[in-house]
């Protein structure tokens, strides 16, 4: 079997996880891992039969038995990582949020328009079965014109000392991190807002520990979204319609049920058997846009990534949130 094979950049909690779920396919494999350390490189390779331990970037930027290239290294190291890997020829899965700012995201697609290389956010709910029926049902109508979206991701991570969370240098707060799962959600049903409002509260070091938003469309409809890093929440969504409303359980971006409920009453459960962290489906979507020959996805293109950095650009303007490497 021609098995799709995989360089990781990074060592960290969602390598790793991303490692064990492409261990679940028959047709991709882990084939090297790049890390500026060799130790925690070759750590990581342990129990990954075959693969290959880099203690740079670079070294695995040049396998030439690489396929594809997973990034998943501190937000403000994307754009770097990144595009160097595009100049190396290399496919590029960047993990999310795909930069810490839409100037950043434009300069990564120019690099892939420029290198003619494929290049996809790892926005990984967005390929998930779950959020395929999502936009199934919203777009057979069953749920009417769409008029209402909530959405809340939080965690108690604030007081637990995680350096990507809280501190400014890694362009920590909760809106990067674990905001962008509500915004990607309601950008996925409702597209760019025509405005928005929102509002924080701050930690001691300067970063957003909380963010409520508020976002209106030009058709009528508001999305209202809340996350944090102070506090657990229920992390569910509904999508209301004029004819019914979909309520997707916790943790809604991750594979979870779903219960449609209809004007008159009846309703329509959609159980998750899902096995597996829900890693390997954007894999599987980036192999396949890959062996095309496509440079992008049409689940998460890139006018989509896009637009989603601008949106969290306009919420950090709002709260005030800026991070020192920033001009």
């Amino acid at each position: 079997m021609n098995q799709f094979r995989w360089g990781i950049i990074g060592t960290g909690g969602i390598a790793r996880a991303f490692a064990t779920d492409i261990s679940l396919l028959d047709d991709q494999i882990v084939a090297a891992v790049g890390s500026r350390n060799l130790q925690k490189a070759e750590s990581f390779v342990k129990n990954i039969p075959g693969a290959k331990a880099y203690g740079s970037y670079e070294e695995l930027m040049k396998d030439s038995q690489i396929d594809a290239i997973y990034v998943a290294t501190p937000h403000p190291s994307h754009k770097e990582n990144v595009i160097s890997a595009l100049n190396a020829s290399k496919p590029v899965l960047c993990e999310k949020p795909f930069a810490v700012n839409v100037a950043q995201a434009k300069e990564m697609v120019a690099a892939a328009k420029a290198n003619n290389v494929a290049l996809m956010e790892a926005m990984w709910a967005r390929f998930l079965p779950h959020y395929s029926k999502i936009r199934e049902i919203v777009s057979s109508g069953v749920l009417g014109q769409i008029t209402t979206i909530h959405a809340d991701h939080g965690q108690r991570l604030a007081d637990q000392n995680i350096p990507r969370l809280v501190e400014p240098s890694l362009a920590g707060g909760a809106l990067l991190d674990l905001g962008i799962y509500p915004i990607s959600f309601a950008h996925m049903i409702l597209g760019v807002p025509q405005s928005i409002t929102a509002t924080a509260v701050f930690t001691n070091k300067g970063v957003d520990a909380q963010s409520s938003m508020i976002f209106d469309y030009s058709n009528g409809a508001q999305a209202v979204l809340n996350t944090t890093m102070i506090a657990q929440t229920p992390c569910t969504a509904v999508i209301a319609g004029l004819n019914g409303f979909l309520e997707v359980n916790r943790t809604f971006y991750n594979p979870t049920s779903m219960r449609l409920t209809l004007f008159d009453g009846t309703t329509t459960d959609f159980p998750s058997d899902y096995k597996g962290h829900g890693l390997r489906e954007q894999a599987v979507e980036f192999a396949r846009v890959v062996k095309s020959g496509a440079k992008e996805s049409p689940i998460l293109a890139w006018a989509d990534t896009i637009a989603i950095m601008e949106i969290m650009d306009t919420v950090r303007s709002q709260i005030g949130l800026k991070y020192p490497f920033e001009n």
